[in-house]
């Protein structure tokens, strides 16, 4: 069904109030996965590089252990009391642990606190964000229009790239500005600081959305019992779930969150350099998303699933094999360009078919359980990679976890019904 221009207009405006919640929690995310080098030695002073890295990004990788918790329980809040007045509360969580990271002294002003209160802000941070990525998507599933829901749905994994671009430009512009010691020593607190400011604009156009046609339409909604009876009852689906996302959450940590890291400490470029290139990755995301989102409304999800699952399957592990030959600025943007568009290939026509076969009484907790179990292991990948290089000495083996996620979600995609 063709769209007027007031009618895209409208919408335009409702995805931009929905999108930006989502758009802050990968902000917040992308700057701790940026700066782990250097929130590792704020919080975690240990005796070597490593081992205040490893720290950081456990801590990292903690907030996404609590996902599961926050997918269930704000998740059957949501699908009982609706889309809108969830939205709402995860933002107000996520504001609390954005405003603890930021304003935590270091180690060496407060001891032990320093580590023990960061970590509470990442486990308030991933218990908001269990939910949010599957409350906005399912309020864009069902606000959009007859034939458009890929598109619009994208669009919740599309402000995470205007996230991740606004969040490497600051990165990029800091390791230009300040030196290195500075950097270190406090200006790593900058990006999280702008991420406090941007909390109060975002609670004022969230409040302005209306609830769902379709969820305010249904003459009754489950309790939050009924939900977790729901859930487990649908088990299957929601396990077909996890491993279709999985190679969404590791490709997209893999090009975004880990590229500074890896580029800085494995293949030894600049900081500039590898903040340059996770820019580049998100406006190369931001550009395929909608266009993939739109082409699974014309081809269905399915084929643009087995499609790009199997290309990744074949294609990471030798292109970044390639990549650590000869370590350089063009060949790590190369190699990021090509595993972008796999991502928004596969991502794109992903998430939708997610809110198409989750059943509606359960839809956002049963969509937010299985995003979140997968986001569990996928988001610990720069945790994963850290540890497999360390440990065998190969500097691909970012490509070989990422075929491995791609085989799972091959196999789940084939297993799929029409």
């Amino acid at each position: 069904m063709a769209e007027n221009g007031q009618q895209r207009l409208r919408m335009a405006k409702t995805v931009f109030r929905v999108a930006s919640g989502n758009f802050l929690e990968m902000y917040d995310f992308m700057v701790f996965g940026y700066f782990s080098s250097a929130i590792g030695r704020a919080y975690f002073p240990a005796s070597s590089e490593f081992a205040s890295l490893m720290f950081s990004l456990t801590t990292f990788a903690v907030g996404f252990l609590v996902r599961p918790l926050g997918a269930i329980f704000l998740g059957a809040y949501i699908d009982h009391i609706g889309r809108r007045k969830g939205l709402l509360l995860t933002l107000a969580l996520m504001s609390v642990g954005t405003l603890t990271i930021a304003l935590v002294p270091g180690y060496g002003t407060i001891g032990l606190f320093a580590p023990i209160l960061v970590v509470l802000g990442r486990l308030c941070q991933g218990f908001s964000a269990g939910v949010e990525l599957g409350g906005v998507s399912v309020y864009l599933s069902e606000m959009a229009t007859p034939g458009h829901k890929g598109f619009y749905v994208s669009w919740q994994s599309g402000s995470q790239q205007v996230a991740v671009v606004f969040a490497a430009l600051l990165g990029f512009a800091l390791s230009a500005w300040l030196p290195p010691d500075a950097l270190s020593a406090w200006g790593w607190r900058i990006p999280l600081i702008v991420g406090c400011l941007i909390i109060p604009f975002v609670f004022m156009i969230r409040r302005s959305l209306e609830e769902t046609r379709e969820f305010a339409a249904r003459a009754r909604h489950p309790s939050a019992a009924e939900v977790y009876r729901g859930v487990l009852a649908n088990w299957r689906i929601i396990l077909l779930g996890v491993a279709m996302v999985l190679m969404t959450t590791v490709s997209f940590y893999t090009i975004t969150a880990y590229t500074p890291t890896y580029g800085k400490s494995i293949l030894k470029l600049t900081d500039g350099d590898a903040l340059l290139v996770t820019l580049c990755v998100g406006l190369s995301n931001l550009l395929w998303l909608p266009l993939m989102g739109a082409l699974s409304d014309r081809t269905g999800r399915r084929p643009l699933l087995l499609v790009f699952s199997s290309l990744a399957l074949l294609s990471a592990y030798p292109v970044m094999a390639w990549l650590v030959h000869e370590p350089s600025f063009a060949r790590l943007l190369s190699v990021e360009l090509w595993l972008s568009f796999l991502y928004a290939g596969y991502n794109g026509a992903m998430v939708v078919y997610l809110t198409e076969i989750v059943p509606v009484e359960v839809r956002t907790a049963g969509f937010s359980v299985a995003y979140s179990l997968a986001t569990t292991i996928g988001g610990s990948t720069p945790l994963i990679v850290t540890y497999l290089i360390h440990a065998s000495g190969n500097r691909a083996m970012p490509g070989a976890w990422l075929s491995v996620a791609a085989a799972i979600a091959f196999c789940a995609a084939w297993r799929a019904r029409q």
